[in-house]
């Protein structure tokens, strides 16, 4: 029997494709996730195998508690223990992206947080896309993926911060991006990596750059919160 509603399946599956057609990942260095909160498991993309051949009914089925693998023949993603972390820690969100894009990797090799230089990146990220501290020998040595999570978790706070901030930066490692659903969670890493990539020829161009704070808030809040007025509800993004 296949675990997992034929639903999800489409969704974190289809969320899976936008990773090469963005541009965000070499390879196979990517994974996107979706949650059954009902369920009780998550779906998520199996190791190693081409989004070229990755169909629906690969993706492999996760219990939420235990992170046993419940179906299929399979090894999941050896990142499937940080995206467990992040759905234990966050009931509100519903899908996981792992990238390796090129610009948001350079800004976590080098420790630093994507800074706020513009509206673009304002409209989507209430402040800097944080860098984690790096992992201790001990954190690398056991549980290495659950920790990977767990110190963006120590980062980012709890479920209402990482609504404000559904990314971060792993130190020396990438960015995991997080949303209402694996699609959301996609674009999030889409936001990521350009914003990463304006940063960078920003800086290049006036390494004193900065955005007003009265700026950041005012195309952060336009879009977020009860006030928000971008968009129309009745229009699916």
């Amino acid at each position: 029997m296949t675990i997992g509603s034929d639903a999800l399946r489409q969704d974190v599956w289809l969320a899976n494709q936008v990773i090469p057609k963005a541009g965000l990942a070499q390879l196979t260095w990517g994974n996107v996730s979706g949650v059954d909160r009902a369920g009780g498991y998550f779906l998520i993309k199996p190791s190693g195998v081409s989004y070229d051949d990755l169909t629906p009914d690969m993706l492999v089925p996760i219990d939420l508690e235990t992170g046993k693998v419940l179906g299929g023949d399979l090894r999941p993603s050896v990142d499937t223990e940080s995206h467990r972390a992040f759905y234990l820690a966050w009931p509100s969100i519903g899908g996981i992206t792992h990238t390796h894009s090129t610009n948001a990797v350079a800004f976590a090799q080098a420790h630093r947080d994507i800074p706020v230089l513009g509206t673009t990146h304002a409209d989507t990220f209430n402040g800097p896309v944080p860098v984690t501290r790096g992992l201790t020998p001990e954190e690398c040595a056991h549980d290495y993926e659950f920790n990977t999570g767990q110190v963006i978790i120590e980062l980012i706070g709890d479920d209402e911060a990482a609504a404000a901030m559904p990314a971060a930066l792993v130190a020396n490692h990438g960015p995991f991006t997080w949303g209402a659903s694996a699609k959301k969670s996609v674009e999030h890493a889409i936001i990521v990596e350009a914003v990463a990539e304006m940063a960078l020829k920003t800086l290049a161009l006036n390494p004193a750059a900065s955005t007003p704070q009265h700026l950041q808030e005012r195309h952060f809040k336009r879009k977020h919160g009860p006030g928000a007025y971008y968009g129309n509800p009745a229009v699916k993004s």
